[in-house]
């Protein structure tokens, strides 16, 4: 197919870059980044989402120790000039 296409002056620097280092044709180098970022834009992404693994801290026995007051366990870990 033959067609016209303008190209953004940074792309073809890069496009120019491209072909200079394979060697390739501009034609060539056109058609094989084309194909590459076709099929890697239709394929979806293999990697898996990101997961939170909780660990458990042990803050429930300290909190345990102060009755559930958050602020005598706030003073035990960071001492009385917390504020």
């Amino acid at each position: 197919m033959r067609t016209t296409l303008t190209i953004d002056d940074d792309v073809a620097k890069l496009l120019d870059q491209e072909v200079r280092r394979s060697g390739d044709s501009f034609k060539g180098a056109v058609n094989r980044l084309l194909r590459l970022g076709l099929t890697a834009s239709a394929r979806p992404d293999a990697e898996k989402p990101f997961a939170v693994k909780p660990l458990p801290l042990g803050i429930g026995a300290l909190l345990d120790r102060h009755h559930g007051k958050i602020s005598a366990l706030i003073e035990e870990l960071e001492g009385p000039q917390h504020r």
